[in-house]
């Protein structure tokens, strides 16, 4: 087993692995993929099995999906690099920003005002709540490990000890009336390209910890390229009627994790969980208290 400590409970909360890929060339995955023939699983998939993580940029962690500058709560964590600013994995649209409705813009804004130091739960990131991420956020929250039989992707998510279970057999898709955090996965290989359509989402979660969020009207159509033995060209497009002008959409790289040994540990995070009293718990900082407000 791997020798290694998850970090405190708020550090896993607001940090999110950076993920920078170029704008232009990240918007299709490399031709590669079209003439590489993958070794197949006894039911004919693309075998993708093994643990993989997204591809950083430098190590250092990333608050907003738009590239937000970090705040000073943030600081503490990033050592003093507050004004630090980062590439937004938004590609679509050209300008890095979700096309948020204009009722969605300012709800967005509200959350991130309010989420330092919250008055009410509904200012708490998920995550700090542990909740399950919801998709397409999951994908950057932790390692994944992918195992494949007959007819079925299974995906273990380390962050909530989180799971999906993808079938490929063309079923429709949940009743309407059922709605979950991970929404409803329906899977099928396209060459070597696995298409996940997602849907019936709850609409809770948020896609990031500044507060970027959608509806229960979310739809999401992942696709993951399989271009090398060690690569995983990531695409996601995000639609939600309600919330969002028009779809948009992330790319970025999953790499094959190949230390000895190494497995997923249990992140049981909910035992105990304490958060949510303690976030707001906190008054916000006064000048007259020896501090500025954040």
């Amino acid at each position: 087993m791997r020798n290694r400590v998850l970090g405190s409970m708020i550090t896993m909360v607001a940090v999110v692995a950076v993920l920078t890929p170029p704008h232009a060339a990240a918007q299709k995955p490399p031709t590669a993929a079209k003439t590489w023939n993958p070794p197949r699983t006894p039911d004919g998939q693309p075998d993708i099995q093994g643990i993989w993580e997204v591809q950083t940029a430098g190590g250092f962690p990333q608050y907003s999906l738009e590239g937000t500058d970090l705040d000073v709560s943030h600081n503490l964590i990033t050592q003093g690099r507050a004004d630090q600013t980062y590439t937004s994995m938004v590609v679509d649209p050209a300008d890095g920003k979700i096309p948020y409705q204009p009722w969605a813009k300012a709800k967005k804004k509200e959350n991130f005002e309010n989420h330092t130091y919250p008055t009410k739960p509904e200012y708490i990131d998920g995550r700090t709540r542990c909740h399950v991420p919801g998709v397409p956020r999951q994908i950057w929250s932790g390692e994944h490990q992918i195992v494949q039989t007959a007819g079925y992707v299974v995906m273990l998510i380390e962050w909530t000890h989180a799971y999906r279970i993808i079938p490929l057999d063309g079923r429709p898709h949940l009743g309407g009336n059922i709605r979950l955090y991970q929404g409803d996965s329906r899977g099928r290989w396209e060459e070597n390209t696995l298409v996940i359509d997602v849907t019936n989402s709850n609409g809770k979660e948020w896609l990031d910890a500044g507060g970027d969020f959608y509806s229960d009207a979310l739809h999401v159509l992942e696709r993951w390229t399989y271009i090398d033995a060690d690569t995983i060209h990531y695409e996601v497009t995000v639609e939600d009627p309600k919330v969002y002008t028009r779809p948009w959409k992330m790319v970025f790289t999953l790499t094959r994790l190949k230390e000895k040994g190494y497995e997923l540990l249990e992140h049981a995070c909910h035992e105990g969980e304490r958060a949510t009293e303690l976030f707001l718990s906190y008054g916000k900082p006064t000048e007259s208290a020896g501090q500025k407000p954040r």
